[in-house]
């Protein structure tokens, strides 16, 4: 039966990739991502309602909820008489919301991916008619030597699995699994700036971070590990060749007036601050005068009537 795309339950999912080579000894059907892409694959050959229907293949679509479940939105590139491609930029899909997606074929045929597949979900529709979806996972972490932190757990030298979660996977019980080292467990990420909360799972028990003090309470009356991952940011004056001193100055050391002296190098003023991601205010302060910077066109109201300008950290 044809099945109509918005019967298709929303379930809460979420996207993930790691570049560790326990991530990818799995080979999700129906996508893969690499560096900063998506990219949507559609192989006739595991399709049997699409191959064995007798009709010709004009064109293939990606529907999901990313597109509302469009019937002819996201066309599909014709690799060869079997293979259709499609790329999207991962940036597409950094929302809190999951995503469910299938392929169409000429815009009434959906392809429906089996339960062998590692990646799909058995859904239902209003009828309780069981039908297949995607499910694609992506998380802004993934796994990495080159990452740009490291989690390091000492001790523990007699456990059997460790694992890292946090907000960064959505708490996720087993994509970061920690590596022994000599002294302990270690994992390294890429993180984007932010503040996360993360514990770590040893044998199925979790447990804060006992080497990191900064800690919140969860709603289980326990305490998640806290970590702010920052930026280097360089704030750049240039055209002041006669002022004698300048200060950077915003809500990042709290409006200080004398704090950050900013450093003459050549023609330009420079400071350089690590800063966590996120929105953040700031002026430059001229032998005592107070000015945006002149170089940056996104200034807001401080709710005060002053207007700052404005550096977003990601």
């Amino acid at each position: 039966m044809k099945i109509k795309p918005q019967y298709l339950i929303l379930f809460f999912i979420t996207l993930i990739f790691s570049v560790e080579t326990y991530a990818q000894s799995k080979t999700a059907k129906g996508y893969d991502i690499k560096g900063e892409e998506i990219i949507f694959i559609f192989n006739i050959n595991d399709y049997p309602n699409i191959k064995n229907n007798g009709e010709n293949i004009d064109a293939v679509y990606v529907s999901g909820e990313f597109n509302n479940w469009a019937l002819d939105q996201w066309p599909m590139n014709k690799v060869n008489d079997s293979i259709y491609h499609l790329k999207k930029d991962l940036s597409l899909f950094t929302s809190n919301f999951g995503w469910e997606f299938k392929f169409i074929v000429n815009s009434k045929h959906w392809a429906e991916p089996t339960r062998e597949f590692e990646n799909s979900v058995d859904a239902k529709d209003y009828n309780g008619h069981s039908l297949m979806v995607y499910n694609l996972k992506l998380y802004s972490a993934f796994a990495t030597d080159y990452g740009n932190v490291s989690f390091k757990l000492k001790g523990f030298k007699d456990a059997k699995n460790v694992i890292l979660s946090g907000t960064f996977n959505r708490w996720d019980e087993t994509g970061f699994i920690m590596k022994p080292i000599e002294d302990g467990w270690k994992v390294t990420l890429q993180l984007k700036p932010d503040i996360y909360e993360y514990k770590f799972i040893i044998d199925g028990v979790w447990i804060e971070d006992p080497q990191n003090p900064s800690k919140v309470e969860n709603e289980y009356d326990g305490y998640n590990s806290v970590i702010d991952v920052q930026k280097n940011v360089t704030f750049r004056l240039c055209d002041f060749d006669d002022a004698k001193t300048v200060i950077l100055s915003g809500d990042f050391n709290n409006w200080s007036e004398n704090d950050y002296k900013m450093i003459k190098s050549e023609d330009c003023w420079i400071y350089n601050k690590r800063l966590s991601g996120g929105k953040h205010h700031y002026k430059f302060i001229v032998d005592g005068q107070w000015i945006i910077d002149p170089k940056n066109s996104v200034k807001e109201y401080d709710g005060k009537g002053n207007i700052n300008s404005v550096c977003m950290v990601k």
